[in-house]
């Protein structure tokens, strides 16, 4: 069921202007189209069908529309209402994660009503979002009109982020600000931190344990990295401070490591996966200079026995400043004070453009898990919050 007052809405809507897509069939048809992107390939699948299904709900409502092909199968959508220089900038990502069946206790391509929640992949994170724009845009008279709505629905978010990196790049627009609609409960989100993964890889020397000479024991030497990178966590939380993040200091995990296979072989490779949270204002270049200047005296040693590789490309730290009068209109909107989060988004991309928030519906502690929803109450209030965000930098 839905609010009560929605259901109002969409009912006038649908008496008044019956081409216009419904709150539900957008809904229903942004969820019921998959759109997984991963980097294992057996999942990886394009967005394609769910980019269409945008372009032709946003020409409906008098957008006019460009699907730009990043890569193969990949695509961006970039719809535009209305003319002039500026204008407000709505984006948010088309892909979801894969899923595991075995743990979904619903369809999770079925938009399903339980227990005043909708249900299924991609509902909070964040598909859904594009329905909430659509729904607001019939809410507002565009007849005063001055400056563009722009909204920005990019592919691969949910692995490279090359959907937002290439729309950066390449961009035609230059709008006034941004808001990313990834679920912050409705809590402008002004600033979080970075992410950068790398592996380090040690190549030995295997050999019959019974005489060490005869091999290089790899988890030998990965135990001086691995003081080294403790130790490089110590600096980086003595030296680096952000008073606006609940964490205030970078982070650096070291998140799996495997190597050896017998108990009776010299070890030959040992693999360590770790990451970095840096705070916003240290450049990827700077702490990728700092890792591996912490290994120098380890790879002086050992000399051409260990390797760095990333595991993905690296995401910058992002702020937008907390006396921005963006920041202000925005949370005069919503009635609510902005915060900073750690986890990442297409934010330090597009902030590259204009000033940028993240605000959307639902809760981030429902992304990536089974049986994802978003809450009826965040209904109205997200409609109601992007129109009034739609005329106050539309209008």
């Amino acid at each position: 069921m839905f609010l009560p007052s929605l259901i109002i809405y969409v009912n006038r809507q649908s008496e008044t202007n019956m081409q216009l897509p419904s709150f539900m069939e957008v809904y229903q048809g942004l969820i019921s189209t998959s759109s997984i992107s991963s980097t294992d390939p057996s999942w990886d699948e394009g967005n394609a069908n769910v980019i269409e299904k945008l372009d032709c709900w946003m020409q409906s409502i008098g957008f006019e529309t460009d699907v730009i092909q990043v890569s193969d199968g990949k695509f961006n959508l970039l719809a535009k209402k209305g003319t002039g220089d500026g204008g407000l900038l709505l984006a948010g990502h088309s892909d979801t994660v894969p899923f595991d069946q075995g743990r979904w206790n619903f369809e999770p391509h079925k938009l399903t009503q339980a227990d005043n929640r909708f249900y299924g992949l991609g509902t909070a994170d964040m598909k859904g979002f594009f329905a909430f724009i659509l729904e607001a845009v019939k809410k507002v008279d565009w007849s005063q009109q001055s400056k563009p709505l722009y909204v920005l629905a990019t592919c691969d978010e949910e692995t490279t982020m090359l959907g937002a990196r290439h729309f950066t790049d390449n961009s035609p627009i230059t709008p006034d600000y941004c808001i990313i609609g990834e679920p912050t409960s409705l809590v402008p989100i002004r600033g979080h931190k970075g992410h950068m993964a790398n592996s380090i890889r040690v190549t030995g020397k295997s050999g019959h344990s019974s005489d060490p000479a005869l091999g290089v024991n790899a988890i030998e030497i990965m135990h001086e990295i691995l003081f080294a990178m403790m130790t490089l966590r110590d600096k980086l939380i003595k030296e680096y401070h952000h008073p606006g993040f609940a964490i205030p200091s970078p982070t650096l995990n070291l998140g799996h490591i495997h190597g050896g296979d017998s108990a009776n072989r010299i070890c030959g490779c040992c693999e360590l996966h770790y990451d970095v949270r840096p705070l916003p204002g240290i450049s990827l270049d700077s702490l990728d200079n700092m890792l591996r200047g912490a290994l120098t005296e380890v790879e002086s040693k050992w000399p051409g026995r260990i390797e760095i590789t990333p595991l993905h490309e690296p995401i910058p730290g992002y702020e937008c400043q907390s006396d921005h009068p963006f920041i202000a209109g925005v949370e005069a909107i919503c009635g609510t004070d902005s915060t900073t989060v750690n986890y990442c988004t297409e934010a330090p991309f597009l902030q590259q453009l204009c000033p940028t928030l993240v605000l959307g519906p639902g809760s981030i502690e429902q992304a990536h898990q089974p049986d994802e929803y978003l809450g009826f109450e965040f209904i109205d209030p997200t409609i109601d919050i992007l129109a009034k965000a739609m005329h106050k930098y539309c209008f």
